[in-house]
């Protein structure tokens, strides 16, 4: 393979590696819930259900989303449903979404207040502790305003914890 041919294939393989890096992780919506999540979420190491968590990473998860009503305050509620029983995901929920916030070009820092139909990102990161147990789990992870009650965006998923 001639040179010129060769650092056009690293090349090709360099950017179809960056298109799928991202990608929309495929998701589903909550239980019970009218937002649409179709291509809104991204999740680092999970493309395809059910995600593999090793131990000791750390995902990143981004969530594309726009409010259709003014919001003050933004709150994460994420558990992990082992057995059918929901367990909180200890230091993500409950927390602020507030510090997470990005605006539509996903780099410039946005916070609440959030206006309505305008374009955000969320994006945060989750430790797989060493401590957990290799299962297998559903995620359902949400923002929700909890001044109005309500959700902002919420998707559930399956997931495995691995080694």
């Amino acid at each position: 393979m001639s040179r010129p041919a060769f650092l056009f294939s690293v090349l090709l393989l360099i950017a179809a590696a960056a298109c799928s890096s991202v990608q929309a992780s495929k998701v589903l919506k909550c239980k019970g819930s009218s937002i649409d999540v179709t291509n809104k979420v991204r999740i680092s190491v999970c493309e395809e259900p059910p995600c593999q968590l090793r131990k000791r990473a750390v995902p990143e998860i981004r969530i594309a989303f726009r409010p259709d009503h003014d919001i003050n305050n933004l709150v994460t509620s994420v558990q992990a449903q082992i057995g059918g029983i929901p367990f909180p995901f200890i230091g993500v929920d409950g927390t602020s979404a507030c510090g997470k916030l990005f605006k539509s070009d996903g780099k410039t820092k946005a916070d609440c207040p959030l206006k309505k139909g305008q374009d955000y990102f969320y994006v945060n990161s989750f430790k797989v502790y060493d401590q957990y147990p290799k299962v297998k789990l559903h995620i359902r992870w949400a923002l929700r305003d909890p001044n109005a009650n309500k959700m902002v965006s919420c998707f559930e998923l399956p997931a495995k914890i691995t080694n």
